[in-house]
């Protein structure tokens, strides 16, 4: 009796010794484990803050808008000169953000019955994150918009999150359901009165808050917050709007109730920005900040446009041209160099494998049909020049769906292909960010090697060039 005594006594000591060296071992993995916070706002133009995108160009900024957090967050971090959305449209951008990979590869398929099967078993930054620590917790609250096929966040990975969320759960342009107010939307004739939690931004920062504060203690975390401003239709707090009804217009940016909307929007994100820097988290946190595609051209208030929404950069949403993609894009964390700037391109794909090599994950393991890089290196060190991406060049396309459009940019050069006309331009962004001189007659031999590069890679991709009724 004494000797199993004894046995049991000694299996009971090893099993607390190894029980607590597990604890120990996951505690200093999650402490290691960096958290992550990703912004994303909808429909932000590159100009669309009062802090300089680009600290050497002037006009990179808004002439009216005043958003002193979103200022406030560049300064503490590396600003993305050339920050790109993978997409012009709010849909596509967020499935490569999830996933990594080119719209080419997911929405603008020629194999439209099937894609969205596939869609479902890829890796997302969820999956990975919890395959380099599986004490990962994860959240996507805000605007998820998975049009065409209505995958769920949890199908995707996520842990928490809202649901199938879209335009109108924040208040689309169609119709407005917010506060129990539901109110047709008529483009160019109405807007909604002042609300007191306009886009659902103030409801969506205090759930990230919750979130944020439940976990921060117990589980290295992962979170999106996908902002439904500025994203029409224009809506706004009262309070927001009386800071502007005596401030003097700008020439590209004018209207009160779109400039009271972004201070709002402004205004969340400094209470997130205020809780994170109360709970001490900073030291351990990377925040990246961005738009899922440039702004609009026009709105439905306000006189004629003066000067282009979007200038310098020409066009707007919707299109391949630069004010169509570049966005602002801000990242800081540890390690990261505060007020700085890098013109070296980011896009939105580039987010699955940089917080996966942050969070420690081999990115060699990562699938090779993967588009994005990291830009872990980039933010570290000043002396790194490229993101190491499969291919050395940048694609932005659409069809299906949608006029049938392409852009490859390689370096300073920029190539902007119309599937429907077969037009080509090509511009040099590096002396014209504007896109007014089209120097394709110029350097026929770079026209013809940035385009050769472009169908090979929309044909591997076995994208769709045509426009059709999906």
């Amino acid at each position: 009796m004494q000797n199993i005594l004894e046995y049991n006594r000694k299996n009971i000591i090893v099993y607390f010794i190894g029980f607590f060296f597990y604890q120990t071992v996951f505690t200093q993995i999650s402490q290691k484990s960096p958290n992550f916070i990703v912004i994303l706002t909808d429909d932000q133009s590159w100009v669309g803050t009062s802090f300089l995108v680009d600290p050497n160009d002037s006009r990179s900024k808004s002439d009216y808008y005043v958003t002193p957090n979103m200022k406030r967050l560049a300064n503490m971090g590396m600003r993305m000169t050339n920050g790109y959305a993978p997409a012009p449209f709010c849909s596509p951008t967020r499935k490569s953000i999830l996933t990594g990979l080119n719209p080419a590869k997911h929405e603008y398929q020629k194999d439209r019955d099937n894609w969205t099967k596939k869609f479902r078993k890829r890796l997302t930054i969820p999956k990975v994150l919890k395959m380099a620590n599986p004490n990962y917790i994860t959240a996507h609250f805000g605007k998820w918009d998975a049009r065409y096929d209505d995958y769920t966040p949890e199908e995707m990975g996520y842990d928490y999150s809202d649901g199938l969320t879209g335009n109108n759960t924040g208040g689309g342009k169609q119709n407005l359901e917010i506060n129990g107010l539901t109110k047709p939307y008529v483009l160019g004739k109405d807007w909604p009165e002042s609300i007191d939690d306009p886009k659902l931004i103030y409801s969506l920062t205090n759930k990230a808050i919750d979130f944020i504060e439940e976990h921060s203690n117990k589980n290295p975390f992962f979170i999106q917050i996908s902002h439904y401003a500025v994203h029409l239709a224009i809506n706004h707090s009262k309070k927001s709007l009386e800071n502007f009804k005596e401030n003097e217009k700008g020439e590209k940016h004018f209207i009160p109730e779109f400039a009271a909307m972004t201070q709002d929007l402004d205004n969340g994100i400094g209470d997130l920005l205020n809780k994170i820097i109360e709970l001490n988290i900073l030291k351990n946190t990377y925040i990246i900040f961005l738009s899922d595609n440039g702004g609009r051209n026009s709105i439905p208030l306000g006189p004629k446009q003066i000067k282009p929404r979007n200038f310098p950069l020409r066009d707007g949403k919707g299109s391949m041209y630069e004010g169509g993609i570049r966005v602002p894009f801000v990242v800081i964390g540890p390690g990261v160099e505060m007020n700085s700037y890098t013109d070296i391109p980011v896009t939105g794909l580039d987010i699955l494998p940089s917080l996966a090599d942050l969070a420690g994950f081999e990115i060699k393991n990562l699938p090779k049909i993967i588009d994005g890089g990291s830009f872990k290196d980039l933010i570290h060190s000043k002396n790194e020049k490229i993101i190491k991406r499969n291919d050395p060049f940048l694609i932005f396309h659409h069809a299906a769906n949608r006029k049938p459009e392409s852009a490859i940019r390689e370096n300073n050069y920029k190539l902007v292909k119309n599937w429907t006309d077969k037009s080509l331009e090509l511009f040099d962004l590096s002396k014209d960010k504007e896109e007014e001189n089209d120097l394709s007659s110029v350097y026929p031999k770079i026209v013809q090697d940035l385009e050769t590069k472009l169908i090979s890679f929309l044909n591997k991709a076995k994208a769709e060039t045509k426009r059709t009724k999906y």
